[in-house]
């Protein structure tokens, strides 16, 4: 039995084996080309450094980071060999050179500066370039890359390892831009050096089929179980588990009300659990009164009232087995529990869902 802080303390478990083996599927579904892994955001909530290093050992030698902290801190968990990319890019500096970290050229500056440091040192600098092929986002755009197909010179001095993309609608298979895109990165691709590889598809790219395919993919959310085909069954095993510890159970005669605004009201006399954890860890607001998005032993349990900072508060009437201590399902595996599914009950997506998760769980890696 847990004690001290863990007994009150919410629990986030991360199956690293599950990663791994979404990896490993989704690879297969790329025979053509690499997979990378994208490990932003602390690996979406789940902890970069673990994950990152569970999918080395499993043999993947790339991955992706937004910012340039988050490259040093990779490089550290990793040591040397995996290639480290950051999307959003850096300037030139001492610290990204010795950490071997790769910017990912977003416009024409990016590329001048980079080039102007390659001459500096004297040695090439290695180099993803973007190209933006429709999301109105980073990436040169079609009057920068006219500038640089006139001009491949500029070119000089960067070692790319390939030329990259992003797709906007890759959850839409139907949607035209997916093939408009693929279109207008294969002439874009044309206009430069011949002979560089190419990166594409991200997690629900690589279900597009294989005219999506590429040197390079760069899959993020389904690794972490996050359905990359909204709308069928998830081909993804569900990596991660939130349980949060029932601190008291109270009775109230019906007609009672619960929580913050009197928002909801009990039609019956009812046992009311309260449970360690709120909005600060992560527990989106936005569930509140939204119904059964917990679960105990298997079976379904309602949230009632508004999630507060730090408690959240079910309907275990028909549960009368719940005593303090024992701890309701958030998030995982149990039906009405997966991030895609307390993402739909909350208006939003299952990237949100697993970025909020707080600082404040005990956090436990297994499988690694």
């Amino acid at each position: 039995m847990a004690t001290g802080t863990e007994a009150t303390q919410a629990v986030l478990t991360v199956d690293l084996a599950a990663v791994v083996a979404n990896w490993r599927a989704l690879r297969a579904r790329h025979p053509a080309g690499a997979v990378a892994a994208v490990v932003k955001a602390d690996a979406y909530g789940l902890g970069a450094a673990p994950v990152a290093r569970a999918l080395r050992d499993a043999g993947c030698r790339s991955f992706f980071v937004a910012h340039l902290a988050e490259g040093l801190a990779l490089r550290d968990a990793l040591g040397p060999g995996p290639e480290i990319a950051v999307l959003n890019g850096f300037a030139p500096c001492a610290e990204a050179d010795q950490a071997g970290l790769l910017p990912v050229l977003n416009a024409l500056g990016d590329i001048e500066a980079h080039a102007a440091h390659a001459r500096r040192r004297g040695a090439p600098v290695p180099a993803i370039l973007h190209l933006d092929t429709g999301m109105a986002r980073l990436g040169l755009d079609a009057r920068e890359l006219g500038v640089l197909a006139a001009d491949h010179a500029r070119l000089a001095g960067l070692a790319l390892r390939c030329v990259m993309s992003h797709l906007a609608c890759a959850d839409e298979p139907e949607h035209p831009l997916n093939r408009l895109q693929a279109e207008r990165f294969a002439a874009a691709c044309a206009r430069l050096p011949a002979g560089l590889p190419r990166s594409l598809p991200n997690s629900s790219g690589l279900f597009l089929g294989p005219e999506f395919a590429s040197d390079l993919a760069r899959p993020g959310c389904a690794l972490y179980g996050i359905n990359p085909t909204p709308g069928r069954p998830n081909p993804m095993r569900q990596a991660v588990t939130l349980e949060a510890p029932v601190l008291q159970v109270r009775e109230v005669p019906a007609g009672a009300t619960v929580g913050y605004g009197a928002s909801a009201r009990v039609e019956r006399p009812s046992r009311i659990a309260t449970v360690a954890a709120g909005y600060a860890d992560g527990y989106l607001r936005a569930l509140s009164n939204r119904g059964a998005v917990g679960s105990f032993a298997g079976r379904p349990v309602p949230l009632l009232g508004r999630v507060s900072m730090d408690l959240t508060t079910f309907d275990v009437t028909d549960l009368p087995e719940i005593r303090p201590g024992d701890r309701i399902l958030l998030l995982g595996a149990a039906p009405g529990c997966t991030p895609d599914e307390l993402a739909a009950r909350a208006g939003t997506i299952g990237y949100e869902i697993l970025t909020s998760l707080g600082a404040r769980y005990r956090r436990v890696h297994r499988n690694g």
